[in-house]
């Protein structure tokens, strides 16, 4: 199985003239603010403190970009955040839409959603963006230790269907209790593998 032993961050880009351009594959992260991304890209890394996690909602406002040996992750700024001025999504927006324009800057996309809630009209959004763009992507379902293995299974189903995806698309996954770690892992080394075959 992929073992990820020093992941490292590398640089913040503001615009298209700085994403990253690497044989490695390039694997983002999106999600709305406050989903739990640097926790994730955290759990991810077997490191405590590789991305800054904020108590305040959408600090991120750069795409982030880390190295994680096998392949480069791209962390998105988070969307859906209402106290931010308009200018401000405008920015946001332009960002993401630059980032997914070039098919290079992304060969797959692990799209975060609260496993307790119901997925918001910015979350559609942005599934129906991938779908429309045919940017593979996986679900990641964040914060199951929250709720009991019953309601778990409830939000993954409700997840799935709100986005038109199989449950076995969806990984319920805790930062808390690493639930989902391994199964990440196999996902990636799938991604990783079918993207070297490709090429």
């Amino acid at each position: 199985m992929l073992k990820i032993t020093n992941a490292v961050f590398m640089l913040s880009a503001a615009g298209k003239s700085q994403f990253i351009k690497s044989d490695k594959p390039i694997i983002a992260v999106c999600g709305k603010s406050n989903v739990g991304k640097s926790s994730f890209i955290n759990m991810l890394a077997n490191r405590k403190k590789l991305a800054k996690v904020s108590k305040e909602p959408g600090r991120t406002r750069l795409v982030n970009y880390f190295d994680f040996g096998s392949f480069i992750l791209a962390d998105l700024p988070g969307y859906g955040y209402a106290r931010v001025s308009k200018d401000e999504k405008i920015k946001w927006a332009k960002l993401l839409d630059d980032f997914f324009a070039d098919r290079t800057n992304a060969a797959h996309v692990f799209a975060l959603a609260d496993i307790r809630h119901d997925p918001t009209a910015d979350d559609r959004q942005m599934i129906e963006y991938l779908y429309f763009h045919l940017i593979p992507f996986t679900i990641v379902a964040t914060k199951a230790d929250k709720l009991s293995r019953a309601a778990a299974k409830k939000g993954v189903s409700n997840i799935a269907a709100s986005f038109k995806c199989g449950e076995g698309n969806v990984i319920a996954t805790s930062s808390e209790t690493r639930q989902g770690y391994e199964m990440l892992l196999e996902r990636l080394e799938q991604i990783i593998g079918s993207i070297e075959a490709d090429e």
